[in-house]
């Protein structure tokens, strides 16, 4: 389980994140909306110990992250992947090495090991075949696909994914959203996405988090989000241009 107690980050004097109480329960997929510059992205950074909050706690499991040693940390670490939001390929590696950069730096397996965990997650998300291209030689959303074929190669306990459709067709973010739930199934993992896709969030996640003006102003299931009365959670909908009564996939 995640859990943030009271989370405050301020950077020169100004309030980012403004006392956020979160919880996020093991397995399921949640997603962390809000408009641009509402601390969203800064609180997923929180959730992977990438900053250090103001004032305030980040559990995981239980274990204030922000108190342990860097060992221990980076220990926890390899229990998140992460999918960010311009993939973050090395562009002087192939897509193999990409998925193997991880297994190469955090474990001990042998290269026939390497070479077999690579291929499984290159033909989990759909491209058994790209491992020989370099990064130039892939779309948009290929990149994205390597991108989490490398976040799940240490089988992490939690996917974090940071505005996973940013810039692609709705096809291929359709395709996106389908492996973000068809991996949460396969391999039992916590999923927790930032966007502001509300295509996205109404077809594929079990609950959400409305950040606005660096608050948790709102938290529920989708199906309480499309009952939803609270007018400045709907207006951020609305403005999406998504009708709330989408039906989950």
């Amino acid at each position: 389980m995640i859990r943030t107690e009271n989370l405050h980050k301020t950077f020169n004097d100004n309030p980012v994140l403004r006392g956020v109480d979160l919880e996020i329960e093991d397995g399921e997929t949640f997603a962390i909306i809000g408009r641009s510059g509402s601390g969203k992205s800064v609180l997923m950074k929180h959730l992977i110990g990438l900053i250090k909050p103001s004032e305030g706690r980040v559990l995981i499991d239980g274990v204030d992250i922000n108190t342990l040693p860097y060992r221990e940390l980076r220990r926890v670490r390899q229990q998140f992947g992460v999918l960010f939001q311009g993939s973050a390929l090395f562009d002087s590696m192939s897509a193999f090495e990409n998925v193997a950069f991880p297994l190469k730096t955090f474990t001990e397996k042998s290269e026939k090991e390497i070479e077999e965990e690579v291929n499984r997650c290159l033909t989990m998300v759909e491209l058994p075949e790209v491992g020989p291209l370099m990064p130039s030689e892939l779309s948009g959303g290929m990149k994205k696909r390597v991108g989490l074929a490398r976040a799940i190669s240490l089988r992490p306990q939690y996917i974090f994914y940071d505005e996973p459709n940013t810039g692609l067709d709705p096809e291929t973010s359709n395709t996106i959203d389908d492996l973000i739930s068809d991996l949460a199934e396969r391999l039992k993992v916590t999923s927790i996405i930032v966007t502001h896709d509300m295509h996205s969030v109404l077809s594929i996640a079990d609950r959400a988090g409305f950040i606005h003006k660096g608050k948790l102003h709102w938290v529920g299931t989708v199906d309480e989000m499309h009952r939803s009365d609270n007018n400045i959670l709907l207006d951020f909908v609305k403005a999406n241009e998504y009708q709330i009564g989408r039906p989950k996939r």
